[in-house]
């Protein structure tokens, strides 16, 4: 569920973005929120993907865990872009790397599963 409504959100954004954004913001913040955008889905995908593989024999605890990550990656990763854009405020650009971590440690905690099984 949560994975479809991350994705939800993210083809609104994309929306938002080419058709609300394209007269307000420059070309480099129509780009910075296109890649929140394309982040934010892959990993939607990603929670969905973990909610298939619960059903496989996979760990639940790895797989809940890193779907933890990967939600977090999508608040802290492309949140913190979205509100550059749409915001300028900057403070914040150190919180997007904070996401991209979260979504490193998503995937290696998806992989770790697969190990295991």
């Amino acid at each position: 569920m949560l994975g479809a409504i991350c994705a939800l959100i993210a083809v609104m954004a994309g929306a938002f973005g080419a058709h609300g954004l394209r007269h307000i913001v420059d070309a480099r913040g129509l780009e910075v929120f296109q890649t929140a955008v394309t982040y934010q889905m892959y990993h939607a995908l990603g929670l969905i993907l973990v909610g298939l593989l619960a059903a496989t024999g996979l760990s639940q605890r790895l797989l809940g865990i890193g779907a933890g990550f990967f939600f977090a990656g999508i608040v802290l990763f492309s949140g913190s872009l979205y509100l550059i854009v749409l915001t300028d405020i900057r403070g914040i650009g150190p919180i997007t790397p904070l996401g991209g971590v979260c979504f490193m440690v998503g995937w290696i905690l998806l992989a770790v599963a697969a190990l295991r099984r």
